[in-house]
């Protein structure tokens, strides 16, 4: 497998303004819509590295995904997501775990109120070139001694954690 260069550039002036709020209380979730998303753990050929983005919106560490778009499959989700916010062509090789969290509620720049539940996939490079999108700052690959001193979204680190543990059974968080 080749191997894949960092990408980043400086966040936009006033990206505050842009930010998506995620917010934590009892039951908060209620408050939004059900949004379902994917997210892809991507490992490099050592498995010692995960692929990490950094987020426009927030500036937050995250695995690559996203919203699901009606008529596609969770795993056409996942794929696309990360095609869109990577440049790299992914194929998902295993669900790793289900996440959702009725205390947190997610908030949009836009002001739009999001329940998430999250399908985290583990999923491989095809191909592609590792690029910046105009969701993405940064991207590149982390050991998980690295995402200690980063400031992560949510629970992306504990999805990465998950993954690593290569476990049959699907997680339920």
């Amino acid at each position: 497998m080749q191997s894949y260069l960092r990408a980043q550039r400086s966040p936009r002036k006033g990206f505050e303004k842009f930010m998506t709020q995620v917010l934590y209380g009892p039951r908060l979730g209620r408050e939004g819509r059900l949004r379902f998303g994917c997210s892809a753990v991507i490992f490099d050929e050592t498995r010692t590295k995960v692929l990490l983005t950094r987020r426009a919106d927030n500036g937050l560490w995250c695995v690559p995904g996203g919203a699901m778009e009606s008529g596609e499959s969770a795993a056409e989700a996942c794929e696309r997501e990360v095609f869109e916010e990577t440049g790299l062509k992914v194929r998902v090789k295993r669900l790793v775990g289900v996440y959702s969290n009725p205390d947190q509620l997610v908030i949009y720049p836009d002001g739009n109120k999001v329940h998430i539940v999250v399908m985290g996939f583990e999923a491989e490079i095809l191909g592609g070139q590792v690029g910046l999108s105009n969701e993405t700052i940064d991207v590149g690959f982390f050991t998980l001694i690295e995402m200690e001193g980063m400031p992560m979204h949510g629970m992306h680190k504990q999805r990465v954690e998950d993954a690593s543990l290569n476990q049959a059974e699907a997680f339920i968080r």
